[in-house]
């Protein structure tokens, strides 16, 4: 597996954080399936809440909508929530088709699964 996407805590940072409630089943190499809760999303990455096995540094493969099947690796923990970065900073035109699927909607849509 090679390293993510390599940006600054600055880069990292600046990035703008969409708020969603997203559960999505994550690949771990010896842990197998982990279920985690995605609680915001920027371009570069994403936090769960809730609790997780996974320590820093250690990497996940999960499915999103739009941009299918990403790595994304720990870098950091605090509490019950966690900070990923994905292996590659997604494309904006399909970042905004992400979030628009990933958030949830008032007149309460089915999430496909």
């Amino acid at each position: 597996m090679l390293g993510g996407a390599q940006l600054s805590v600055t880069d990292l940072r600046r990035a703008a954080r969409h708020p969603v409630d997203y559960p999505v089943l994550a690949e771990h190499r010896r842990l197998g399936d982990v279920h985690l809760l995605i609680v915001n999303l920027s371009a570069n990455g994403f936090m769960i809440q809730g609790e997780s096995p996974l320590g820093r540094g250690e990497r996940v493969l999960i499915r999103l909508p739009i941009i299918g099947r990403i790595e994304a690796h720990v870098i950091w923990v605090a509490d019950d929530r966690a900070g990923f970065q994905f292996e590659r900073i997604v494309r904006p035109d399909l970042f905004r088709q992400l979030v628009e699927e990933m958030q949830p909607r008032a007149r309460g849509r089915r999430r496909r699964g």
